[in-house]
């Protein structure tokens, strides 16, 4: 699969995907389940995954304090390179995923991780702590954007204050979605309430699906009131 056809093929897999026993067939057609997930994983056709540490990750790496910072990995899927990136440069990594089918690839692949993998749900699970960083890629564009404004409450609620939304963000158009595409209209709202935009940067080693429509951005939590955010901010223009 390769280029843009890649992203219908992502969302359809009618015809290749192995079926995974359920009591409701919808959910092996609507990306809101968990089962939708389980059938790609479990066919091993997700050209979403990198299979390397994006260089946007390794710069911002480089840029940070490492040691005993805790980093939350929501929807990880099978991104193996980037939690093992994270725990050997020192953070105290989180990763989370409500496909079994990902969390058991993910664990039999990282035998020896010094972290942990959950299998449960991002809005759901009781972490019993927050984060100095949540790290974003492909999670949010793989939800409806009806549920953008919670994901956005969600991570607000997760961090610790000042503690920032860091990741590679999908702009641009989609003509048949999913995935979601962000526009910087829509992204100001979504995160405006909670977060600062700081740092806004092009990303040039994307899969193919994504070419051309990603960008590596940090939104630093601009209070420690998790439920109301606080007022609407007018943002300061991000470095670049």
């Amino acid at each position: 699969m390769e280029g843009r056809a890649s992203i219908r093929y992502l969302y359809a897999c009618a015809k290749d995907c192995p079926r995974i026993q359920t009591t409701n067939m919808g959910e092996s057609f609507d990306s809101a389940w968990p089962n939708f997930w389980n059938e790609r994983y479990a066919s091993g056709e997700t050209p979403w995954t990198l299979h390397a540490v994006p260089a946007a990750v390794r710069s911002f790496v480089k840029r940070r304090q490492r040691r005993g910072t805790t980093v939350l990995i929501p929807g990880c899927g099978t991104d193996l390179e980037v939690l093992q990136f994270f725990q050997t440069a020192g953070f105290e990594v989180t990763a989370i995923d409500f496909s079994s089918v990902a969390v058991a690839q993910t664990r039999k692949a990282l035998r020896n991780f010094d972290g942990q993998i959950i299998r449960g749900d991002f809005f759901k699970f009781d972490f019993q702590n927050r984060f100095d960083l949540i790290y974003e890629r492909t999670f949010l564009c793989a939800l409806h954007p009806r549920r953008w404004p919670k994901y956005a409450k969600r991570v607000a609620q997760l961090l610790r204050p000042r503690g920032k939304l860091v990741g590679i963000f999908f702009y641009g158009k989609e003509p048949e979605p999913p995935p979601y595409p962000l526009s910087e209209t829509g992204a100001a709202e979504i995160f405006g309430r909670c977060f600062r935009l700081i740092r806004d940067v092009k990303v040039s080693d994307s899969v193919a699906m994504f070419a051309g429509m990603e960008r590596w951005q940090e939104w630093q939590l601009a209070t420690p009131k998790a439920k109301g955010c606080g007022p609407r901010r007018r943002t300061t223009s991000p470095r670049r």
